[in-house]
């Protein structure tokens, strides 16, 4: 049983009522799209690199169209398609472009519109989108809610790759308003041995910012800055340290700006498994004893976790949205 099969049995979604959902994560470096029943039995499932939007978004219509004409007693299509993509996106139903991409550092993707393509495909198919981040949040409330028996308050989903991100979820819903968070794009203090191969300190990377945390912390930052990625560096490089204090930085401002019960951390980057102590231990110095609370001290790495639904924590909250979006079942 894959992650994906096991996570969303676990949510109290109505079993057995025939329905077939379709999710999509969209990101920046690859798409992940599958077909998936309410009780989570997967029917089919692939996974393609991002190129450009045109081809990329054709060859996702036309992978659910042949996905859905395989799978016998689904009928014209599924209940909902829930898509979670990379952003910023426009997601004002009263805007004249929802639905498109809006000022991305990803070449070639701004203005794309995510919704047309299906629309035209599968007409009258109910459509929910939100930021992949936004999605993998709830995914991992769901998560919360299952192993504590509650729904927490809030909690913030970061994903540190080929960007960073971060999706809040307040309540059980996610965080909008006069966009969605942002949350990459804020500006940490930054760190003496920040250094690129000359020595100089590192100018940073974002088109937009320079020297955000996108900008100094993202897989291709460190790349730009190391020539290679944090997993090739020696544990004594000062790249650890640096990328820890970075992330620490952003823990603590989180936590005194949204004051989340959790805060998961996704991405490739943080696939080193190694960091994750590092930016616990910098949050805490951050925080300086400020939040005088037990997941602060001795609880913090039960706190700042890695994500519950492993890497389909995306996946799996475009399949939420995808239920949220269809109309109630008899």
């Amino acid at each position: 049983m894959t992650a994906l099969e096991m996570h969303t049995q676990a949510q109290p979604h109505p079993t057995g009522d025939g329905a077939v959902y379709a999710g999509i994560e969209a990101g920046g470096t690859k798409w992940v799209c599958a077909l998936a029943t309410a009780d989570g039995r997967v029917l089919a499932r692939t996974r393609f690199a991002t190129r450009d939007p045109a081809s990329t978004l054709a060859e996702a219509v036309d992978w659910l169209q042949a996905a859905i004409a395989t799978q016998a007693g689904i009928g014209v299509g599924p209940a909902g398609l829930g898509i979670a993509s990379f952003g910023p996106l426009e997601l004002d139903p009263a805007s004249s472009r929802f639905g498109r991409l809006l000022r991305t550092p990803k070449p070639g993707w701004s203005d794309a519109d995510l919704l047309a393509p299906f629309r035209l495909r599968f007409p009258g198919m109910p459509l929910a989108l939100d930021t992949d981040v936004n999605a993998a949040a709830l995914a991992e409330a769901a998560a919360f809610a299952q192993s504590e028996g509650r729904t927490p308050r809030s909690l913030v989903y970061v994903t540190v790759g080929t960007g960073i991100g971060g999706g809040v979820v307040v309540d059980g819903r996610p965080l909008h308003g006069l966009l969605h968070p942002e949350l990459g794009h804020l500006h940490p203090r930054r760190h003496a041995e920040d250094l690129d191969a000359r020595g100089a300190p590192f100018a940073g990377i974002c088109p937009y910012h320079g020297d955000c945390l996108e900008g100094l912390a993202s897989g291709p930052a460190l790349q730009a800055k190391l020539g290679h990625g944090l997993d090739a560096a020696a544990p004594e490089h000062p790249a650890w340290a640096v990328q820890a204090d970075y992330l620490g930085q952003f823990c603590a401002q989180i936590a005194l700006a949204l004051s989340p019960e959790r805060i998961v951390f996704g991405g490739g980057v943080m696939q080193q498994q190694r960091l994750l102590p590092l930016v616990r231990a910098r949050t805490r110095h951050w925080l300086g004893g400020y939040l005088d609370r037990p997941q602060t001290e001795g609880g913090i790495a039960g706190w700042i976790v890695p994500p519950a639904c492993g890497d389909d924590s995306g996946l799996l909250g475009a399949l939420h949205l995808a239920r949220q979006a269809a109309p109630p079942r008899p």
